[in-house]
C-alpha cells in the first residue's frame, strides 16, 4: 500500500503528475473527484481533465465523504484523489468539522489496502490574503497539507511540470 501526496501551485502540473503515478500501479485506476461543476468555467475545467485522462479510469464524484469513497473503492486499482484542497473548501462551506475529518482521513490511511495518490494545492507561498475568510482557508489548507504529508509515504512538490521529491 502506498500513500503519495503531490502538491504544487495552480497550473503546476500536479494533476498530470498524479495521473502518471496512479496509472503506474496495477489494475484499473479510480479517479475520485472532489470538484463540483457549479458554473460554466468549472464544467469546462472538469471536461478538460476528463479528456486528458481518457476512458481507462473509473470515476467517483465525491465532494464531501472522501473516507467512505476510499473505503468503498479499496481493493481495486489505485485511487487518485483530485483534489484535497477542493475537498477542504467543500467541508468548510458545508460547515463540517474539517480538522476532525482531515485527522480521520490521515488516521485511516494505514488501514487501506490499495494505493492512494492525493493532489493538493500549496497555497501558502503567496502574499497574505487581505480578508479573514481567505486567511482562514489558507491556514486550514496549510494544516491539512502538513497532516497529510506526515501520513504519506511519499510527498512530491511539482513546479513547472517538474516533480521534486520531498519525502
Amino acid at each position: 500500500m502506498a500513500v503519495i501526496l503531490i502538491t504544487g501551485g495552480a497550473r503546476s502540473g500536479k494533476s498530470k503528475r498524479a495521473e502518471t503515478r496512479t496509472r503506474a500501479f496495477p489494475g484499473q485506476p479510480v479517479y475520485v473527484a472532489t470538484a463540483e461543476a457549479l458554473d460554466a468555467e468549472m464544467e469546462a475545467r472538469i471536461a478538460r481533465h476528463r479528456t486528458r485522462r481518457g476512458t481507462e479510469w473509473i470515476e467517483r464524484e465525491v465532494p464531501l465523504d472522501l473516507l467512505a469513497a476510499l473505503a468503498a473503492t479499496d481493493g481495486g486499482g489505485a485511487r487518485l484523489v483530485d483534489c484535497l484542497t477542493l475537498w477542504l473548501s467543500n467541508l468548510m462551506l458545508a460547515g463540517r468539522d474539517w480538522e476532525r475529518e482531515v485527522s480521520e482521513l490521515a488516521a485511516a490511511l494505514p488501514g487501506l489496502n490499495g494505493p492512494v495518490v492525493f493532489v493538493t494545492n500549496e497555497v501558502g507561498l503567496g502574499i497574505v490574503p487581505d480578508n479573514a475568510l481567505a486567511r482562514s482557508f489558507r491556514d486550514a489548507a496549510g494544516i491539512m497539507n502538513q497532516t497529510m504529508a506526515a501520513a504519506a509515504d511519499e510527498v512530491e512538490f511539482v513546479v513547472a511540470g517538474l516533480p521534486m521529491r520531498l519525502k
